[in-house]
């Protein structure tokens, strides 16, 4: 129980970050590759506002998600928007978010210095809770709970609101939403807003949880969030809620039996299998989309 915990936990991280990839996928058919350095800047922004701004935690999550949601509209306008009208759009805009993220990554390094940061000790208070056998700290309690909050309230913006409607109809076919009344451009922009806040957001309760926070540290997340949406399915929400449980399961069983060497491995390796089983994902469906 202590290791299905433990990989529950994990695996609602990986959940979280691979949602803000999901949805940009999802509704605009593109693969966001800036999405990464959105989750380091979160951490960043969120330790900023904890340390030199002296604002209390969650004042400083809510300050972070908030900035990553700024993140995705400066990373609409600048890495898409103007190769919107392309006929290789899809491709461009790839290929100009990997180099957004780079120079995102060049600012970070060049504000925030090389070295690991660290939240100040008692920035979250102590304490373990017990529950049928698995011990939980405080801290790890509070981030599953927002993170499993969070991908709910996506969940039911996206199927639910009359902006999830819109997000579907984009989805489907985008020329047709627009002749209906849409705004494409309104839809793409919330989207790219609403999936940054998710990485900041993740981000964030990945470096409160392990407390290390590195320029780096959104470059190994961002291989598994991509094996996480392919394997729940490429588009669904529920899917990579239940790809992210998946990978966070494997990581922690395989470090619990074999050894932390084989965590990758044995995580990659199932989530391979799976797709030789199921090409589509486990929630995916085949579909046909029209531009």
């Amino acid at each position: 129980m202590q290791q299905v915990a433990n990989g529950v936990f994990l695996g609602s991280i990986y959940a979280l970050f691979a949602m803000g990839y999901t949805l940009v996928f999802g509704v605009l058919d593109l693969l966001n590759l800036a999405h990464s350095a959105v989750f380091m800047l979160g951490a960043f922004i969120g330790l900023q506002l904890v340390v030199a701004a002296g604002w209390p935690l969650w004042a400083a999550v809510l300050g972070a998600i908030a900035a990553g949601g700024l993140l995705g509209v400066l990373i609409d306008r600048v890495a898409f928007a103007p190769l919107r009208r392309r006929a290789d759009a899809h491709f461009a805009g790839l290929i100009s978010s990997i180099a957004l993220a780079i120079i995102l990554g060049a600012v970070a390094l060049g504000v925030f210095g090389p070295n690991s940061r660290r939240f100040p000790q008692g920035t979250f208070p102590g304490g373990r809770v017990e529950f049928a056998g698995a011990s939980l700290s405080v801290l790890q309690l509070v981030i599953l709970v927002l993170s499993v909050a969070l991908m709910l309230g996506l969940d039911w913006l996206v199927r639910s609101s009359r902006l999830g409607r819109a997000m579907r109809a984009v989805a489907e076919n985008p020329r047709a939403a627009r002749l209906l009344g849409v705004d494409v451009e309104r839809v793409t922009l919330i989207t790219f807003a609403l999936s940054s806040a998710l990485g900041a957001a993740a981000g964030t309760m990945f470096a409160l949880a392990f407390n290390l926070i590195r320029i780096e540290m959104g470059l190994a997340i961002e291989l598994k969030g991509l094996a996480v949406i392919i394997v729940g399915g490429m588009g669904s929400l529920p899917g990579a809620m239940l790809g992210g449980l998946v990978l966070g399961l494997a990581e922690v069983f395989s470090i619990a039996r074999i050894g932390s060497g084989w965590r990758d491995a044995v995580a990659f390796g199932l989530l391979f299998a799976i797709l030789l089983l199921r090409p589509q994902g486990l929630l995916g469906r085949k579909a046909v989309r029209e531009v």
